[in-house]
């Protein structure tokens, strides 16, 4: 079967190829995959793979069905949503939509997905069950295309037991997966206050109350949370990346706005942590005379891969690629959507390595000059079809 499977893909790989560009060509925003959705459609049509369109309104899910097919049924997802980004690449097939690029690799997991499809479905007489492809929008943006996929009924009907998904990882060498059982994402928030104060002549300070010193006290404050209130062994980041003061170097402004994302990897920390950041924020605020507005918008919960889910699958990428191929990796405090089906069934999120160095394909993902090493999408293809394959035989 794995060399079946090998020469499907070595095959289709020129085709997987042209999917990918295309779909990098023409890049759309989270929850605005329109010709996206329908460029997969025709796809499908093309292999003569039943779907059902709708989903989240650009969500697709596709069933193949083998012998036996309530027997079991396993789902695949691939996301395809871009981010704005403008593409700085030179490459003929770069963005053509302005300030919109797969800067983060859902071209490659859709042009996958649909290669896996393409191998399973030529596959289907030899083996049984059902698989599902999950083609799924907006990833990037809250809440998550993956909640409102789940909540839509995506992986019902038939109900799906177990699901794999795959991530470019450009930081691994093309030619390598890497796998984590267990807890390996963090969950993420987004935080949001806007600090009051009164504004006026910054040469007279002892007039105002100075919304600008208040944030910073607020701001070294919450780093303090992390570091003093948070239990040893739990991972926790607590970062502001946006402080917005328009004053002058002569004007002090009557409010600061700070944007900032809260992670980590225990949901009773992770509640706690927001009423302490809200509680501390109001009270520094207001003992220096000013107010504070925060805000915690919930994101993604934390990842887990399954245990046994995620070891039958590192055994089979070992018999597929050679066990030098795949790697152990770390706990990370990035976040995926994936993490709701993570919380909802057993599942399995792994990395598909894309980077040559020799071509010069170094660029990590969310930057302007991110791009994969095209071979890779005959490995991420062949893999999770195989993946598939061994899950619904054990």
């Amino acid at each position: 079967m794995i060399e079946r499977i090998k020469q499907i893909a070595a095959t289709n790989l020129p085709e997987t190829i042209a999917i990918r560009r295309h779909l990098h060509a023409h890049p759309e925003l989270s929850f605005e995959e329109t010709k996206t959705s329908a460029y997969i459609c025709s796809q499908l049509d093309a292999l003569g793979i039943a779907y059902t369109k709708g989903y989240v309104n650009t969500g697709i899910v596709a069933h193949i069905y083998g012998k036996a097919p309530e027997s079991k049924v396993v789902a695949l997802r691939g996301d395809m949503d871009a981010l704005p980004i403008t593409e700085q690449n030179t490459a003929a097939y770069c963005s053509q939509n302005s300030g919109v690029m797969h800067a983060c690799g859902h071209d490659v997991h859709t042009a996958c997905l649909l290669g896996a499809g393409r191998i399973l479905n030529a596959l289907k007489e030899e083996f049984s069950g059902t698989i599902k492809l999950v083609f799924q929008p907006g990833e990037e943006k809250l809440p998550g295309g993956a909640s409102l996929m789940i909540k839509a009924g995506a992986l019902e009907s038939p109900k799906a037991s177990a699901i794999f998904g795959q991530h470019v990882a450009p930081d691994l060498e093309v030619g390598k997966v890497g796998f984590r059982a267990g807890m390996y994402m963090a969950s993420t928030d987004e935080l949001y206050f806007t600090v009051h104060g009164k504004g006026g002549h910054a040469a007279l300070p002892h007039t105002l109350i100075d919304p600008v010193l208040i944030t910073a006290h607020i701001i070294t404050a919450l780093q303090q949370i992390v570091s003093r209130r948070c239990k040893p062994g739990v991972p926790s980041v607590l970062s502001f990346g946006k402080v917005i003061a328009n004053g002058a170097t002569n004007i002090i402004p009557d409010k600061v706005e700070v944007e900032g994302t809260f992670r980590t990897m225990n949901e009773e920390w992770r509640a706690e942590a927001h009423l302490i950041m809200i509680e501390v924020a109001e009270n520094i605020a207001k003992s220096m005379g000013g107010t504070c507005e925060f805000r915690v918008e919930r994101g993604y919960p934390f990842l887990v891969n399954d245990e046994p889910l995620t070891l039958l699958a590192i055994d089979a990428a070992r018999n597929y690629l050679g066990t030098a191929n795949v790697v152990d990796l770390e706990m990370r405090m990035t976040a995926e959507d994936f993490s709701y089906y993570s919380q909802l069934m057993p599942a399995c999120f792994y990395r598909l390595g894309t980077r040559n160095e020799s071509k010069g394909i170094t660029s990590g993902v969310h930057t302007s000059t991110f791009d994969v090493d095209e071979t890779s999408l005959e490995i991420g293809s062949g893999l999770m079809a195989y993946l598939a394959i061994r899950q619904l035989e054990s």
